[in-house]
């Protein structure tokens, strides 16, 4: 790892995930150094642990936030708006490993859906044919099932009863993938030994995550300077508005100042948005990169929730991948459902620690602890579906309440949609007919879980006033500050959001290359 100078002109990248990590990776693969600014320690593989609360509170980012609005997380989790990793690699160590791409809808939701009373939307600026490559060389370096002539995963119990579910109700596009936990031996990861432990890390390495891949490869380039426990506080600027350092307060308690001749944040889209207005100024009194006042605005999450049913016979749903199984069929936009856009389901295991908790937080009763005394005969899916941009979802600073370090923490407001809440009852009624069609004796359908897709709150957009970075990722406002996560996403989209925050993030590094080889950066 090369040390670079704190005094010393540096490509800076906050954030080590999914964006940030590959990032990393992509421009010192192509010889240009760069320092990234991670706020949470440097777990690896060996150090996880396979209990669902030791590794949660090992991993996930608990320092303190705030949230408000009718979604049910305000009063379930007041201060866990979102579930996701403080540690190196962020959370592509938690994620499921899902992989499916956008649709050519998704991209064009404005034009595709009109206009929806209360939802902010907006086309992409760019389309599906454009984003085909990246989408390509993203799939290959994660290694995704079903794709490039990757093997599936296998069918665990779990998968069989969603599947022989699917065929019942007559639902046609159904597998084990794709997704990006290796089935076979590939690209220096081993197959996946089926242990059910997932959102706690993978100790095995058969998940992609920049922290297995990207960043041991960024590393042994020479070029990578990996500063954990690096809590990014501000991005300053000249008197021109161009970005020339980021602020950050050290392990030690100690804040320090690194020269930056570029700046990119991938900081996951609640603490993107909370360090572009902590990066507020005199040229920018709203926020960094903020003049259209969209920064923080327009927060998405997707639409989500789960459903679990029980069954005569044991399903040993805990056997296998925790997420090994999807149902595509109502990923379409048809607008005769009652809703736009569409949405997945994908099979979820939790153990009987993280059920108690999530299936229905604050339920009391026979119902409830039966249900649990059910865990061995119980299957679960999840749903992921595209919840709709409002400008009044937002992320904001809270000046009351301080973190550890004595900054403003984030504020997450959410409310759904009349088109959330229309598909989450279309999708609840046709989970529960799809495991009645195999038998299942009793369902259980859960609200949201706190928050793990966090989109939209740092929008790209074609005109300046509409969003805050252009079709590259690069702000509007701030020629060389750049947003490297899903903050830039316009819409949400039905589909997992990590590959195509993958696909970005490389097409960006190939940009930014470019742009440094020419001096228009």
């Amino acid at each position: 790892m090369s040390a670079i100078a704190n005094d010393e002109d540096a490509v800076v990248i906050v954030g080590s995930g999914a964006g940030g990590g590959t990032l990393a990776y992509e421009l010192t693969s192509k010889g240009i150094p760069v320092v990234v600014l991670e706020a949470g320690p440097y777990i690896k593989n060996e150090d996880y642990t396979n209990d669902e609360w030791e590794a949660f509170t090992r991993m996930a980012w608990t320092d303190n936030r705030t949230n408000s609005g009718s979604w049910r997380i305000a009063r379930d989790f007041p201060n866990l708006p979102a579930w996701t990793v403080k540690a190196v690699g962020g959370s592509t160590s938690h994620w499921s490993g899902a992989t499916p791409r956008f649709k050519p809808h998704e991209f064009k939701a404005r034009t595709a859906y009109g206009h929806v009373d209360g939802a902010t939307l907006l086309d992409w600026p760019i389309d599906l044919p454009e984003m085909a490559r990246w989408y390509d060389k993203a799939e290959i370096a994660m290694g995704s099932t079903h794709r490039h002539g990757r093997k599936p995963l296998p069918a665990n119990n779990n998968y069989k009863v969603l599947a022989e579910g699917a065929k019942r109700v007559g639902y046609k596009y159904y597998a084990t993938g794709p997704y990006a936990t290796n089935a076979e031996e590939y690209d220096g990861r081993p197959a996946s030994i089926q242990d059910g432990f997932n959102f706690q890390g993978d100790k095995n390495k058969s998940k992609w995550s920049t922290l297995v891949r990207e960043i041991p490869r960024a590393e042994a380039t020479g070029l990578l300077d990996l500063r954990p426990n690096s809590h990014a506080a501000q991005i300053t600027h000249d008197a021109r508005g161009r970005a020339d350092a980021v602020l950050y307060i050290d392990e030690n308690g100690a804040m320090r100042r690194q020269r930056a001749k570029l700046v990119a944040v991938a900081a996951n889209s609640i603490e993107t948005p909370r360090l572009l207005l902590l990066s507020a100024s005199a040229m920018f009194p709203d926020g960094l990169a903020n003049s259209s006042g969209h920064v923080g605005r327009n927060y998405m999450r997707h639409l989500t929730g789960s459903t679990f049913a029980q069954f005569d016979q044991p399903v040993n749903m805990f056997r296998g991948e925790t997420m090994a199984g999807v149902i595509a069929d109502e990923s379409k936009h048809d607008t005769s459902r009652g809703f736009s856009g569409g949405y997945y389901m994908e099979t979820i295991s939790l153990g009987p620690a993280f059920l108690g908790k999530f299936l229905d937080p604050g339920a009391w009763g026979r119902g409830f602890t039966s249900f649990m005394e059910g865990y061995a005969r119980t299957a679960g899916l999840w749903i992921v579906g595209e919840d709709l941009p409002q400008e009044t979802n937002r992320v904001t600073l809270n000046a009351a309440v301080k973190d550890q370090h004595g900054l403003p923490v984030a504020h997450v407001h959410y409310d759904d949609h009349p088109n959330d809440k229309a598909m989450r009852d279309y999708a609840f009624a046709h989970t529960a007919a799809l495991y009645e069609s195999v038998g299942a004796t009793r369902h259980y359908s859960t609200p949201p879980y706190p928050s793990t897709h966090n989109l939209g709150t740092s929008r790209m957009s074609a005109r300046s006033e509409d969003g805050v970075v252009d079709k590259w990722g690069r702000a509007h406002d701030v020629p060389n500050l750049f947003i490297s996560d899903g903050s830039v996403f316009t819409t949400g989209a039905a589909a997992n959001p990590t590959l195509t925050i993958v696909a970005l993030a490389i097409r960006q590094a190939d940009y930014i290359a470019t742009q440094l080889a020419t001096g228009d950066l």
